[in-house]
């Protein structure tokens, strides 16, 4: 199908007011980043942090051939959501809610596994073993994933919105993701008067997403999850292994211009 979860738009007005959005984000001081995992307080910031694993790095476990189980290496400022497997129920939900955010997520998955960042809960950027892949969907790393339904299993209903190109570094490697995103808007009312934006999301140094319109929650939320003015963001740690480090939050107000 064709890009239902997630879809570009070129309208003039806002291609406008987004350029006046840069300005916001080249005037906001360096001041106002909150750190979410800082050495020694790892978990504080979050909802949920029963069974993650706290340690000074994360590496493919040189003893699995596989490459497929993480190896934790002592110290602090690395949260690991297992080593092997599936660790259900174990994401990371933080406590604080946001609007509009910017946002940097270091991560780091072995082979075959898969994870997520979702602002608000609710709108996800995927993180999966996606290396060298050709053709894209929103289900491969960096794409804006697709929504989904959970009968009579869980199946993804269309493609999301995919990364313009695969900028995934090998499983095992550390890799960025950095998201500007501006929240839904209500009236007085609490009816929505416009859709969630990924307004800019670079992986690895490459531009993936500009100006992607949410016309509603991916995965499974777009079923049961209502849409808000704020919002939690969300780790995912429960579909494999997966490592974060220097995740940082910059609230923002981005009122088209």
């Amino acid at each position: 199908m064709g890009r239902i979860a997630g879809t570009a738009v070129g309208v003039t007005g806002w291609i406008g007011g987004f350029l006046g959005l840069w300005g916001v984000l080249a005037q906001a001081a360096e001041s106002d980043w909150q750190e979410l995992i800082p050495p020694g307080k790892e978990l504080a910031a979050w909802e949920d942090g029963n069974g993650w694993i706290v340690a000074g790095n994360a590496q493919l476990d040189p003893a699995v051939k596989t490459g497929r189980k993480l190896q934790a290496l002592p110290g602090q400022g690395v949260v690991i959501s297992s080593l092997e497997g599936l660790a259900m129920e174990r994401n990371l939900r933080s406590k604080q809610h946001f609007a509009d955010l910017e946002v940097h997520v270091e991560f780091l998955i072995p082979k075959g596994s898969n994870a997520g960042v979702k602002l608000q809960g609710l709108y996800e950027i995927q993180i999966l073993d996606s290396y060298g892949k050709k053709k894209l969907t929103g289900d491969d790393c960096g794409g804006v994933y697709p929504r989904a339904e959970l009968t009579p299993r869980y199946h993804t209903i269309d493609e999301g919105t995919p990364p313009r190109v695969n900028a995934a570094k090998p499983a095992g490697q550390w890799q960025s993701l950095d998201i500007v995103f501006r929240a839904p808007r209500f009236d007085s009312a609490g009816k929505k008067v416009e859709n969630a934006r990924f307004i800019k999301v670079v992986l690895n140094g490459q531009v993936i997403h500009e100006n992607v319109e949410l016309r509603w929650p991916t995965g499974y939320a777009w079923r049961v999850e209502k849409e808000k003015p704020q919002g939690p963001l969300f780790l995912q740690g429960d579909h494999g292994p997966v490592a974060y480090r220097n995740v940082r939050v910059r609230p923002l107000r981005l009122d088209a211009q």
